[in-house]
């Protein structure tokens, strides 16, 4: 195999013409693309040149690209090419033309239906999926309660430390902030009517029955929620999901459920813990901005907060704790052999199980507006 050269000659009559030899592709490593189109650039500026490419081995698109972008784009009787040569200028020339093609000005209906095609098909594939592994959720544990001495215990037990005990700091600090900011912005307002006293029924209606719920999911969706979906994506990417497969273990039973299980035993315990700290930074401020007594508030607390709200707190607490294990768990199976698919995937599910919590919340408010209010 010889490299690409070229050689410049004159014929019989006088005319002069360059010859192309050897590989004029890839395949030969030797190849300087970038000096031969240097060295040719003065011999393109001629017309009159006759270009001869009848003794070239092999030509590829690397090699056609810096003759079609010498000669401008344009084929003559001046160029000698076989009909192999001559089909690759034209689908060169093609391809330019496409590139170059301006696009069409004006509303296209058929993007738009395209475009809401790709979202339906997207949003049913992850709907398909998560419905199926909430299925196969329940198919375990089915089999859990038939044989419970396979409950994976170090698992589960794992994961209440990892998603809850670990977490107690950030949320008592979190909430004690919260309380404090709406008690102080509460009492600002509250004091101009002469109204200190009702600071008890707003702040702890709204901590124990809205504010500690929703601030706990948020927090566990941003820390824990993102930890299970990356630590699924790295054994996918580490191939130990397919490990698990090829020694006959469950994937389900031994990596998602005792997430999800951890997480929906000890959300509601966080609920309470968050709810706590807040009342007692609310307390704080409604005892520095307004002179309540700390055993006041919590007596008065006690009296006009109905214990209904946090039996609706807890609840919330399970319903919320599940979405945010079972939204990571599925985000994480879904990731890619890739790190791009890995920060994807971990970005998109915190997000998602923010929105399916808030929307949770609103639809749960909403039908039960009526009780302890």
């Amino acid at each position: 195999m010889a490299i690409a050269s070229f050689q410049l000659a004159q014929d019989s009559e006088g005319k002069k013409r360059i010859s192309l030899h050897g590989q004029w592709s890839l395949r030969e490593m030797d190849n300087d693309f970038a000096q031969l189109r240097q060295a040719l650039k003065p011999h393109f500026a001629n017309q009159d040149l006759h270009w001869d490419l009848s003794e070239v081995e092999q030509l590829d698109t690397a090699g056609a690209a810096v003759l079609w972008n010498g000669w401008q784009g344009k084929l003559d009787n001046k160029t000698g090419l076989s009909e192999e040569q001559n089909h690759l200028f034209q689908t060169l020339g093609e391809i330019n033309a496409q590139a170059t093609e301006k696009p069409k000005s004006g509303f296209d209906p058929l993007t738009l239906i395209a475009a809401w095609g790709k979202l339906t098909i997207f949003l049913s594939s992850h709907i398909t999926d998560f419905v199926r592994l909430t299925g196969l959720l329940v198919i375990e544990l089915a089999y859990l309660i038939r044989r419970p001495q396979d409950f994976p215990w170090r698992e589960f037990s794992a994961n209440i430390y990892k998603s809850g005990v670990t977490a107690l700091p950030v949320t008592a600090l979190l909430g004690m902030m919260i309380g404090i900011a709406m008690s102080y912005l509460m009492a600002t307002q509250l004091r101009t009517f002469g109204a200190d006293i009702f600071i008890v029924n707003i702040l702890g209606l709204a901590v124990i029955r809205e504010l500690g719920p929703i601030l706990m999911a948020v927090l566990v969706a941003g820390r824990s929620g993102s930890a299970m979906t990356a630590q699924i994506g790295v054994m996918r990417v580490t191939e130990e999901i397919d490990a698990l497969a090829v020694m006959g273990i469950s994937r389900i039973l031994r990596v998602v459920l005792p997430k999800v299980l951890g997480l929906t035993f000890i959300a509601p315990m966080l609920v309470i813990w968050t709810s706590v700290w807040a009342l007692l930074g609310g307390a704080f401020s409604a005892n520095m901005e307004l002179g309540l007594g700390f055993r006041f508030f919590f007596d008065y607390l006690a009296t006009v907060v109905q214990p209904v709200n946090l039996t609706l707190s807890l609840i919330k607490g399970v319903m919320f704790g599940f979405v945010v294990a079972v939204v990571a768990c599925h985000f994480g199976l879904r990731i890619k052999p890739n790190t791009e698919s890995l920060s994807r995937s971990t970005t998109s599910s915190v997000v998602t199980a923010i929105t399916c919590v808030i929307l949770i919340d609103a639809v749960f408010a909403i039908l039960t507006s009526g009780i302890g209010v």
